[in-house]
């Protein structure tokens, strides 16, 4: 069993076949992202089924989904196991990352409205407050900060390939935000990317950010090289 199944989301609404299957594995997904499975939970398909209150066809359709992107695996009979990333997709994973942020934030220079930039120094300066204890509202902050780039940059591809991204990224386990001095550097990473996003510089946004994204994939193998 899960070791956290008590985050993982009560009941789902009722709808079609199709449209509850997509509903189970939009809502394992976010408990991916929510940090309510890890590496090595299991996902057997009654206990789901149980706590979302669905039966079970739903249930194996969105586990079927799951297994096909990659991110559980069968475990000797005994249900699904949530994978763990070796470290050549990890490297794979950060390479894209930087990609899609970097471009994200040239587009969002080019196309972020006023209230958009406000919004995102709102979020940067609740991520300030946050105390460096609480490293999972600086992730979930950290979210919603690159979400609003992703929003603003008006592109609805790309948009779409980062969240399947972010749901690779939750396979990756405890945040670098753990990671002491992290918290700090990264909120000056963020300031810097929202001034250049708010003075058009699609050039040095996307630099920036992609700086940022390296900064993290530093901190991620170091807490990859203490497991």
């Amino acid at each position: 069993m899960a070791r956290r199944p008590g985050k993982a989301g009560g009941s789902i609404a009722r709808g079609g076949g199709v449209a509850l299957g997509e509903a189970v594995f939009r809502s394992l997904c976010e408990a991916l992202q929510a940090g309510s499975y890890r590496a090595g939970d299991r996902l057997r398909e009654e206990e789901v089924a149980q706590r979302l209150k669905v039966s079970r066809t739903p249930v194996r359709e969105a586990l079927g989904r799951l297994a096909a992107r990659g991110f559980v695996a069968p475990s000797g009979g005994r249900g699904l196991i949530v994978r763990n990333l070796d470290i050549s997709e990890v490297l794979e994973l950060y390479a894209m990352r930087e990609i899609m942020e970097g471009a994200a934030a040239r587009l969002a220079a080019e196309h972020a409205s006023a209230p958009e930039v406000d919004a995102l120094r709102d979020i940067e300066q609740a991520f300030a407050e946050a105390s460096e204890t609480d490293a999972a509202e600086m992730a979930r902050l950290n979210r919603a900060f690159h979400e609003a780039i992703c929003r603003a940059a008006r592109n609805r591809y790309l948009d779409n390939a980062s969240r399947e991204l972010q749901d690779w990224i939750a396979l990756l386990g405890p945040t670098t935000f753990t990671v002491t001095g992290r918290p700090s550097t990264s909120h000056g990473e963020h300031l810097a990317i929202i001034d250049a996003i708010a003075a058009r510089n699609g050039d040095k946004a996307e630099q920036l950010a992609r700086a940022h994204i390296r900064e993290a994939l530093r901190c991620r193998l170091k807490l990859l090289q203490k497991q």
